[in-house]
């Protein structure tokens, strides 16, 4: 089968939204969206705070549903659904990560819904908990989703 190289619209690597990520520099959200981002991966903002606001030189959206609808208008999806809220704010953001059809939900270290993962899992997305982005891409645990 011949490679297909990405179109100037398209990303190598999976699009990943970051939920709760932070305008401010000494925050690890943005410590993680900033060394994702240098390592090839797009990142989509989704802060109801900063939303229009832009965040690494990206829009950023109050929930997952714009930022997708967004994206598809250039024919692109959110692969990776990045949580960096407290454990029991996870579960609306399985949901809406099943709603846009991603295709991971990554809680970051000491998050853990057993109740949201079952249904993520259930809808067949992945799923990974109490677990860094930026330190398993950097010790190359991908995890198979990175």
């Amino acid at each position: 089968m011949p490679s297909v190289s990405p179109t100037p619209n398209q990303t190598a690597e999976p699009i990943i939204a970051i939920v709760g990520l932070s305008v401010k520099p000494d925050r690890p959200s943005y410590g993680v969206a900033r060394y994702m981002q240098e390592h090839g991966y797009r990142i989509i903002p989704v802060n109801p705070m900063y939303a229009g606001t832009h965040i690494l030189g990206e829009l950023c959206y109050k929930d997952l549903y714009e930022a997708a609808k967004a994206l598809a208008a250039d024919n692109l999806k959110i692969a990776i659904v990045d949580c960096f809220r407290k454990t029991n704010d996870i579960p609306p953001i399985v949901g809406e990560a099943i709603m846009i059809s991603a295709s991971c939900v990554w809680m970051q270290l000491g998050i853990v819904n057993q109740d949201a993962a079952d249904k993520a899992i259930k809808a067949g997305l992945s799923v990974v908990m109490d677990r860094c982005i930026k330190i398993e891409h950097a010790l190359g645990n991908l995890h198979g989703v990175l």
